[in-house]
């Protein structure tokens, strides 16, 4: 396997996903780790701040500087547990979920114009490799 073209193609896929992202995210002045952070928040759960910063592989102050700028500008929430009111909830707002879910549904679209280009056999082959790379990546970060 030639592992040096492998990593050409990544950097190159990731600089076109980077590039649309990025212009998907400038109207709403919001940064890839703010973004990659929504997207933590998208299904719904509400995280505490070492929470985030666990999933962020951040320092909590660095997670609390990204949490602020996302509540001041309308797409997160705090509020205070209600089993320990020291610990600060964060939630994903209405507001939040569109963004995310409009760049999520326009990244959908760029992959069902892309799978276009693929044989349905080609199609399942690519989506499982995917799979088995997503598990290994997730069991990677939770060590």
């Amino acid at each position: 396997m030639d592992t040096g073209e492998l990593a050409d193609i990544l950097l190159y896929l990731q600089r076109c996903f980077l590039t649309n992202l990025t212009r998907e995210l400038a109207p709403g002045n919001v940064s890839f780790p703010q973004f990659f952070l929504l997207g933590a928040l998208y299904r719904g759960e509400a995280l505490t701040m070492s929470q985030i910063a666990a999933r962020m592989r951040h320092t909590t102050a660095a997670a609390t500087g990204l949490v602020d700028r996302l509540q001041k500008i309308g797409y997160v929430e705090r509020s205070h547990s209600l089993d320990d009111r020291r610990k600060v909830l964060v939630t994903i707002t209405a507001r939040g979920v569109s963004l995310v879910a409009r760049i999520k549904d326009e990244m959908i679209q760029n992959l069902n114009h892309t799978m276009r280009y693929l044989t349905a056999s080609e199609q399942r082959a690519w989506l499982q490799v995917y799979r088995k790379i997503h598990l290994f990546m997730q069991a990677q970060s939770s060590k």
